[in-house]
């Protein structure tokens, strides 16, 4: 393999002649091999971080920090990666350590030689332009890296919520197709009293769609960044009017609302926003997650279970049971709410685990963040488009399940009391005999107004 050599405080080291990145990203391969997922897999942290250096290069060509060439040349590289150029140079795992320096001298190398190459140069000349001095001026890792995070998760959520509506959608047009077809709710695993299937779905859909909302509010939280604290949030080795400008750079290109943190040493130690975003995924996995239980015991059976609902036969369930079909997409999102769950916990662990002016323990953050968005984006898709979309009613058999249900009693309570209601509910239990036969036997209603009673359309009608 032919190679370039460069050199750093620790000394030289061969670099790929043809890689766009450099010795610190080098190292930094050579350093971290902990998930196997490197940077390019979340393009939206790469068109971030490129952002905030597009920002920083303006912001200090209009103060004189920068020659305007070098400048215009950073610009133009970081355009280009915003445009999804040269995505795999970003190649440092993303867990790491150094709170993140390697992810953001891994941008700062890919920009640094792109640059030069827009200015004649070959990939390592950094006399003419350097990574640090040019491309990371004005800026630490601790300010640079944490602003191009909060972009990031809001480029990421934005999939998510249009996927997360589309499987809204979906519900909802379930709910409106099986509006008619009247069942028995269930709470605690026991028959309760009738609803509609419709009504069933309209309820996931509501469920489901509250959370878009709370992502907004969230991502709003993410919009105050610490960009300009350099270091630990003093703003040493900045321009006094770099702070403002870079924020109003950023700002305008990632169209987001960015503002400064109101305190940047704050801002800078502090990972509060972060945990609540990871606390809006989580909430939202888990009501994903208890609704694909739902659809599984609906569908159960399909002879001896509740079999209310048919799932879309997606494979072959079973390499010894012929004819068994499981219900593999919903127990794929189960699995994938538990993994969102779980790295709720990581990250409220790595936020807990900042020190003093700094937390090291971003790059964790940021992998169980991003890689949550990625999960429950795909996971979503999947649902709607293989299960959801697919559903059928079985009308016969939640019609069956009313007519056999002792929970229909419950209307006739204010009719004929508590005590006879229950008294009846035990004997219809004990018997066999439905709750109808029962109170008709026992002179308790006539039979008009028990068929008006026990009509499924007079029981949900308060609901529906």
């Amino acid at each position: 393999m032919n190679t370039r050599i460069e050199h750093d405080l620790l000394g030289d080291l061969a670099v790929p002649a043809d890689a766009w990145y450099g010795i610190q990203t080098q190292r930094a391969l050579d350093n971290f091999s902990i998930t196997g997922v490197p940077i390019s897999h979340f393009p939206a942290l790469i068109r971030a971080l490129a952002m905030v250096k597009s920002a920083a290069a303006r912001a200090n060509r209009d103060l004189g920090a920068l020659a305007s060439h070098k400048a215009d040349a950073i610009i133009a590289a970081c355009d280009d990666i915003i445009a999804g150029e040269l995505h795999d140079q970003f190649v440092v795992d993303l867990i790491q350590g150094g709170a993140g320096t390697s992810t953001n001298m891994n941008a700062n190398e890919v920009i640094a030689n792109l640059a030069l190459a827009k200015l004649g140069h070959d990939r390592g000349a950094y006399q003419h332009l350097h990574p640090n001095d040019d491309v990371n001026r004005c800026q630490s890792t601790n300010d640079a890296y944490p602003t191009a995070v909060c972009l990031a998760i809001q480029f990421a959520a934005e999939p998510l919520e249009q996927t997360i509506l589309r499987l809204k959608a979906s519900l909802e047009a379930k709910g409106r197709e099986f509006a008619d077809f009247v069942k028995m709710g269930r709470t605690q695993m026991q028959d309760a009293v009738p609803m509609t299937l419709g009504q069933e779905f309209e309820a996931f859909a509501v469920n489901l769609g509250e959370d878009i909302d709370r992502l907004h509010e969230a991502s709003r939280l993410l919009c105050e960044v610490n960009l300009g604290g350099t270091a630990i949030g003093t703003g040493i080795n900045s321009h006094p009017q770099y702070q403002a400008l870079a924020v109003k750079y950023l700002a305008q290109i990632s169209g987001k609302p960015i503002v400064s943190a109101t305190n940047l040493v704050e801002a800078t130690s502090d990972m509060g926003a972060f945990v609540l975003f990871s606390g809006i995924l989580k909430r939202f996995a888990i009501k994903l997650g208890k609704m694909c239980n739902d659809l599984r015991l609906l569908s159960s059976g399909p002879r001896t279970g509740l079999a209310e609902i048919r799932l879309p036969p997606m494979q072959p369930g079973s390499s010894i049971m012929p004819g068994k079909v499981n219900p593999v997409i919903p127990e794929a999102v189960n699995q994938t709410a538990y993994q969102v769950i779980a790295s709720d916990l990581a990250v409220t662990l790595a936020a807990e685990a900042g020190q003093l002016q700094l937390n090291a323990m971003e790059p964790l953050i940021v992998y169980n963040l991003l890689n949550a968005m990625k999960m429950l984006e795909s996971a979503c898709a999947m649902l709607d488009e293989r299960c959801i979309q697919g559903i059928q009613a079985n009308a016969e058999q939640c019609a069956r399940h009313v007519d056999n249900c002792i929970g229909i009693v419950t209307a006739l309570v204010p009719h004929i009391g508590y005590a006879n209601a229950t008294r009846i509910a035990a004997e219809a239990l004990n018997s066999g005999s439905t709750v109808r036969e029962l109170v008709l036997a026992e002179g308790l209603l006539a039979d008009a107004e028990l068929d008006r009673l026990l009509s499924p359309r007079s029981m949900i009608a308060v609901a529906s």
